[in-house]
């Protein structure tokens, strides 16, 4: 009796490391690489409300400088871009949830996005300033803004700035809402990108603001993915590499900043 209950005993247990072998057995992982270029389209996830980088135009096609330089590089890799309009404060939740392959919305590179993201080479370099109401003399150095109601993006690496001197932080969804706050005088300055707010103020020509303070500062901003997908990422900078040498990054630049901005 105790040898067939030792065999019963063998053989479940046996059962068991089978059962436990196949559970363990993990499926193999999308090459995402390969199924856009299966598929010969990039998902790319962008803002269309950034002037001058993301935008719709008074035809209504989006456009702008991130829009035109992943077009470009989509086209080396040789695929489609098709674009996934989202509100900034849902972008990354996006890139997450895989609704779009890449984030092209001049992401600056920083060490908290760099432990969650890959990113690309940088294809803009650009700096802060200080935008201040146009009669504002008082702010003259970002030490200035210690205690000011600051308008920012709330993801954005500018709202770093602003709050590392000494601002209190109103979020907004974008430049043009925090010009607009400080036109309302709901707050007293906005830290922001210098290539937009020179654009604003070209486009525009609107003379109620100014930009009060340049910082020395540089910043790198570059196409954003899932962790996990360093083909896709390698490809990315091969073909901002062949751009870079064939002027067409730079040519892209100069249309939109009258300044090659790829390059530090």
């Amino acid at each position: 009796m105790k040898k067939i209950l030792m065999v019963v005993l063998v053989a479940v247990l046996a059962a068991c490391g089978v059962d436990n072998e196949e559970d363990t057995t993990t499926e193999e992982t999308v090459n995402l690489y390969e199924q856009i270029k299966e598929d010969g389209v990039i998902n790319v996830g962008t803002e269309g409300t950034y002037a001058p980088f993301t935008f719709h135009d008074d035809q209504g096609n989006l456009t702008g400088y991130d829009v035109e330089v992943i077009r470009e590089l989509a086209s080396h890799i040789g695929v489609e871009a098709s674009f996934d309009e989202t509100q900034w404060d849902s972008m990354f939740a996006g890139l997450n949830a895989e609704r779009f392959d890449v984030i092209a919305n001049q992401v600056g590179i920083n060490q908290e996005r760099l432990e969650s993201y890959d990113f690309s080479e940088p294809y803009t370099y650009s700096g802060s300033v200080v935008v201040v109401p146009a009669d504002n003399d008082e702010i003259t150095s970002f030490d200035d803004i210690d205690g000011k109601k600051s308008a920012q993006s709330l993801d954005s690496n500018f709202r770093h700035v602003a709050e590392e001197n000494g601002a209190e932080i109103v979020g907004v969804e974008g430049l043009a809402q925090a010009i607009e706050n400080i036109k309302l005088g709901r707050v007293e300055v906005t830290v922001n990108d210098r290539l937009a707010v020179l654009e604003y103020i070209n486009e525009t020509g609107d003379d109620s603001i100014k930009i009060a303070v340049e910082g020395e500062d540089v910043s790198e901003t570059a196409f954003t993915f899932r962790k996990g997908n360093e083909e896709l990422v390698e490809a990315f900078n091969e073909a901002l590499t062949a751009m870079k040498e064939d002027g067409t990054l730079a040519e892209i630049s100069e249309e939109w900043f009258g300044e090659d901005v790829s390059s530090q």
